[in-house]
């Protein structure tokens, strides 16, 4: 066999890979051969090596694919959050909820209530992050975004898409619900999503309003009382009302 005819193969052989996506083969197919060749790998050898490999790194780039789809604004882990600043943050529950990761698997809703700064937001990140990273698609969006995105649906009649688009998110974040008040349609249109994932997705909420506060924001009672059974039927409620603002306090001017 000519050096030409190795070449041409070479290139078939390249194709067929691009084809089936294998990208990590072909990135890494010289480094395979010669850590084969050091090794002395049986054919059988190599391809189970090949293989448990380009597993490994789709299952990754799905991940950072799942990761980006999420818009996660600042990403934290349950490793590396201030408890020792919050001592009346029960921590060891929370991380219990965590590892259990009985939120995603029975569907469970969490909600972090609490003043401004007291790292809310960080806590919920930390069970999203956790959840995509064992294979769960989810999303981060801030309930004033949220609530323009259901408002903007009516006027370009797409409400039923974006709400279905939604509510087949596995893992939804709403950061910061109550900061806006909102129209009736807006109320309508989240009140269906919240049904619409009700027991089949979980939702993580963050608010700095406790749940008698909702009604001021909502403007409607009766929906604002249903909201609540809804997402409290199947939920965690962490109460962070008397944690301490982890926010910086600036000197006074003299």
């Amino acid at each position: 066999m000519t050096i030409s005819q190795r070449m041409t193969m070479d290139e078939k052989l390249q194709q067929m890979i691009k084809y089936i996506r294998l990208s990590g083969l072909l990135a890494n197919w010289d480094s395979y051969l010669s850590i084969a060749q050091k090794g002395n790998y049986s054919h059988a050898r190599l391809l189970k090596y090949i293989i448990e490999l380009e597993y490994k790194f789709k299952k990754e780039n799905a991940r950072k694919m799942r990761m980006a789809r999420a818009r996660i604004p600042e990403k934290y882990v349950i490793e590396t959050l201030p408890f020792a600043r919050q001592p009346k943050l029960n921590k060891k529950k929370i991380v219990n909820m965590y590892d259990r990761f009985d939120y995603m698997q029975n569907c469970r809703n969490l909600i972090f209530m609490g003043p401004t700064g007291t790292g809310k937001t960080g806590l919920a990140t930390a069970f999203l992050t956790h959840a995509i990273d064992r294979g769960y698609n989810g999303r981060f969006v801030a309930f004033a975004e949220l609530v323009e995105q259901l408002y903007q649906s009516v006027a370009d009649h797409t409400e039923a898409k974006v709400i279905k688009a939604l509510a087949a998110t596995d893992c939804l974040l709403i950061d910061e619900l109550g900061y806006v008040e909102v129209e009736p349609v807006q109320v309508g249109l989240f009140f269906t999503l919240m049904s619409r994932r009700h027991k089949k997705k979980t939702t993580l909420i963050t608010s700095n309003l406790g749940f008698s506060q909702w009604s001021s924001f909502l403007k409607n009672d009766h929906l604002t009382a249903a909201l609540i059974d809804r997402l409290t039927e199947n939920s965690h409620v962490i109460n962070m009302k008397n944690c301490v603002s982890l926010i910086p306090k600036l000197d006074p001017v003299s």
